[in-house]
């Protein structure tokens, strides 16, 4: 057995104290930690890959202010090292609060959150309860600390990564509405904002635990740098360290694939990199900004993208995952390139003090591969303001509408001057091996009258551009027909007469068909 000095520890806040943890493996889920260690069994396994919801915890941790963020994630995917300096809330926190705060008139054995459940029988056979209840909970704190009440669909949204095999969705939504008519019961803010300011440490975080393997014991280290500068000089020093930014995909490489990722270098706590800003032009988006926060930014600026963006995976997955980890990645069926590539999107790499900067079109090269260096990361993705100027749309088509991935998503925006094409962006993820725009179907419209007749040029060029795949979430010839469709979609919504709102599917019933 590999001899080893004792691992630093890592610090969160948890039921109401600061918790100290040490030699457990740098994999090891907060799931599983919740269960096998705490005996906190209200927090669930249910698809153990951040699709269904039913072990939703809430992670609180300082802003840039001081100020406490509450948000939503899968605890089943989520790395127990990643809670260093946060704070976790489950299941059974919100009894506590409510016993605590409990008004004189009132029964405060439960929370209102799970008050109203047990009042409009939101439960049915209770397993994927105490996920939507965090979820929920989630909501009702941040609706209440910002003085507002959601509507229905709202709530629809703030829900869509929980799923009930039951099919219970409409008490349960009749219980978001109840929860804020019941007694308030908030969370002390303050108590939970001084542990976590007792916990801010100036220093990286190195936690380093044995992890059996077939060869014997081996250490493994768990990274955790604070700044770019400290990340760019350990992924320079570290090539093979696996970089982990919110563990939706690398925590199913553990989960699913039970591969051994090694040395891990966490981003999440490089606050450098969290910045969303406006810099010279450019909407300048750090790489370890959430998806979330990033998409928000996005619509900000371009409001049609809106219906992308709720349907972009779940909230619990867009608190944890990242921009840059999204687009670092590389899938062919991700939904964030498409849209940033219709937006003239650049990737700004970093390779220890070295930067550079490429349009996000030349970065994929094949399947999964891109054009990052060893030792490269992405720390950036610039987004021209210019852009935003432009008629910008967003298409995301799969077989479910919430939390699903998609058959395919569109990026397109068009630039019209004088009632011709002046610039044309057509960007398609699942389409190819690569996200890549659809380059002779933009030829055959640039310059072009912006019409009927020059739609379908475009449609039948676009069988050049793609030769799509078969696959169980769509067919080739499907793929092809509805990315064809979508350019007479984009028409539509941007034609001179009468052009139809965002969304308005009223046409497209009677919409003729491009033949593939």
């Amino acid at each position: 057995m590999t001899e080893h000095r004792p691992a630093p520890a890592i610090h969160f806040y948890h039921r109401g104290a600061v918790v100290t943890v040490r030699d457990e493996p740098i994999t090891r889920t907060v799931l599983d930690w919740l269960r096998e260690r705490q005996r906190a069994t209200g927090t669930k396994e249910g698809c153990n890959e951040g699709d269904c919801g039913a072990c939703t915890v809430v992670l609180g941790e300082l802003d840039a202010q001081g100020q406490l963020q509450l948000a939503s994630v899968n605890a089943c995917i989520q790395f127990l090292p990643t809670l260093d300096g946060k704070a976790l809330f489950t299941v059974e926190d919100l009894q506590a609060m409510g016993q605590q705060q409990a008004a004189p008139a009132h029964d405060a054995e439960l929370h209102p959150v799970q008050q109203a459940m047990v009042e409009c029988h939101g439960s049915q056979c209770g397993f994927c309860t105490p996920g939507f209840v965090m979820s929920m909970w989630s909501s009702y704190e941040a609706h209440q600390q910002a003085g507002t009440r959601p509507s229905r669909q709202q709530l629809a949204d703030e829900l869509s990564g929980n799923l009930c095999r039951c099919t219970g969705y409409r008490p349960i939504l009749d219980a978001g509405q109840r929860m804020f008519d019941l007694p308030l019961v908030r969370l002390d803010r303050a108590a939970v904002v001084k542990a976590l300011q007792s916990l801010q440490a100036p220093d990286a975080l190195d936690y380093a635990a044995a992890t059996a393997t077939p060869q014997g014991e081996r250490l493994d280290h768990f990274h955790a740098p604070r700044s770019a500068d400290e990340l760019a000089a350990l992924r320079l020093a570290k090539p093979q360290a696996r970089l982990l930014a919110g563990s939706t995909d690398v925590g199913l490489w553990v989960n699913k694939q039970f591969r051994d990722v090694g040395d891990l270098i966490y981003t999440g706590q490089v606050a450098d990199l969290q910045r969303i800003e406006e810099r010279e032009g450019e909407l300048w988006i750090g790489a370890a900004a959430s998806l979330e926060d990033a998409w928000r930014a996005l619509v900000r600026r371009a409001p049609q993208l809106t219906d992308v963006w709720l349907r972009f995976a779940s909230p619990p997955i867009r608190h944890a995952g990242t921009l840059g980890g999204n687009v670092a990645n590389g899938s062919p069926i991700g939904d964030s390139p498409p849209i940033l590539m219709a937006l003239d999107a650049q990737v700004e790499l970093r390779r220890g003090p070295a930067l550079r900067r490429m349009p996000l079109t030349d970065f994929y090269l094949d399947y999964m591969k891109n054009a990052l260096q060893e030792g490269e990361f992405v720390q950036a993705v610039a987004v021209p303001l210019a852009a935003f100027a432009r008629q910008v749309r967003g298409y995301k088509i799969s077989k479910r509408f919430d939390c699903d991935i998609s058959a395919l998503c569109a990026g397109l925006a068009i630039e019209l001057a004088g009632g011709a094409v002046q610039s044309i962006r057509l960007a398609y993820g699942g389409m190819a091996g690569i996200v890549k725009r659809a380059a002779h179907a933009e030829a055959a419209i640039l310059g072009q009258p912006w019409t009927q007749a020059t739609v379908r040029a475009a449609q039948q060029a676009m069988k050049q551009d793609f030769a799509p795949l078969t696959d169980m979430r769509a067919s080739d010839g499907y793929r092809l027909q509805v990315a064809q469709n979508l350019i007479e979609r984009l028409w539509l919504e941007t034609r001179a007469e009468a052009p139809l709102a965002p969304g308005d599917t009223s046409v497209f019933s009677v919409m003729p068909h491009v033949a593939a």
